[in-house]
């Protein structure tokens, strides 16, 4: 047996023979685990052929990461946590909070359903600038143009301007379009638009992926609570107009939902850009709940605090190279989370 099977079997054998799951109880008891999700998607729906892997599950896993999270903890609403707050009402042992990132379509298409067989509560983040588009952010548009075989990272990195492209050969893997979109991302917006104009009617793939106002609606009334994650899904850092993204993001979903004012009460950080000041800024405008993507469990007692961490939710946490999900991974992923009281 090889060390990496050897290694392999030692993970299963620890989770199947209960001592990680007690260690799990032991130590978690008095910690809120908060699980980030972006997209999930049904194998068969014409998505996931563009779809970023790397952050959407096939929908059967997540039924599977639902069916997890019933066995090892007390998953708890948005509403709970905010309770606990406000008032130190005691949360339960081993709480989690189940959240997805972005405002996707499939998030009303497939984790609803899958939330309410399970019946488990959720929290989305929506960018309020997204709801009510077709298609999806740069970012996405990219991956999915470059898996339908409709534009090529070389071809992409020539586009750049000078001194932003790598500086090393480029090929064609998804590993080196990262790179080049990492590039983009810390270009001026004008000068990224320019970057990206030629290409524009290659990143249509011709399907809808943003959520809508009335799908909003539909994922309120099944549980799924509501809260911001900008107005354009700008790094909090990078944007000029900071109050947009924190205040202005607020009146831009009230007005998508028909309201006079958002009672969104949380705020997600786009691509995790934060900084202690941007904290503050967003408490100031209104945010008892800021979620960051810094990968800590959050201590409970005294009680809640108002800056938490995220554990990111990414297909190779969960699912192996044969396509199979592992309990064993997931449980080694979340359990061993440091505990920290971000602020």
């Amino acid at each position: 047996m090889s060390g990496a099977m050897l290694k392999d079997v030692s993970k299963k054998l620890l989770y199947t023979s209960g001592l990680l799951g007690l260690y799990h109880r032991l130590r978690n008891a008095d910690s809120l685990t908060v699980v980030m999700f972006h997209r999930t998607l049904s194998p068969d729906d014409p998505r996931w052929a563009t779809c970023d892997p790397d952050y959407t599950l096939a929908t059967r896993w997540l039924e599977q990461s639902l069916a997890f999270f019933r066995r090892h903890y007390s998953v708890v609403s948005l509403e709970q946590v905010l309770a606990s707050r406000r008032t130190g009402a005691p949360l339960p042992p081993r709480s989690l909070l189940i959240t997805f990132d972005d405002g996707w379509a499939d998030n009303a298409h497939y984790a609803l359903p899958a939330l309410k067989r399970a019946g488990l509560p959720a929290l989305l983040f929506v960018v309020a600038d997204a709801v009510g588009t077709r298609q999806p952010f740069f970012q996405e548009r990219l991956i999915g143009a470059w898996r339908r075989g409709a534009l090529g990272v070389r071809e992409l990195a020539a586009a750049l301007p000078a001194g932003e492209a790598p500086g090393a050969q480029v090929d064609e893997t998804i590993g080196a379009l990262r790179e080049v979109i990492a590039r983009l991302e810390a270009l001026e917006a004008d000068v990224r638009a320019r970057v990206l104009e030629p290409f524009t009617a290659r990143l249509d793939d011709g399907h809808r992926h943003m959520v809508t106002a009335e799908e909003l609606h539909q994922l309120e009334a099944g549980g799924v609570a509501l809260g911001l994650h900008g107005k354009t899904h700008t790094p909090m850092r990078l944007a000029a107009d900071l109050d947009a993204e924190l205040a202005g993001a607020r009146t831009a979903l009230a007005q998508h939902l028909g309201q006079t004012h958002a009672s969104a009460e949380s705020m997600s950080f786009p691509h995790g850009s934060f900084d202690a000041a941007i904290a503050q800024r967003a408490r100031e405008a209104g945010y008892e709940l800021l979620f960051t993507s810094v990968p800590v469990l959050n201590p409970t007692t005294p009680g809640v605090g108002w800056l938490l961490g995220r554990t990111g939710f990414e297909t190779d946490a969960v699912v192996d190279g044969k396509g199979r999900f592992r309990e064993d991974w997931l449980a080694l992923y979340l359990f061993r989370r440091q505990a920290r009281r971000l602020a």
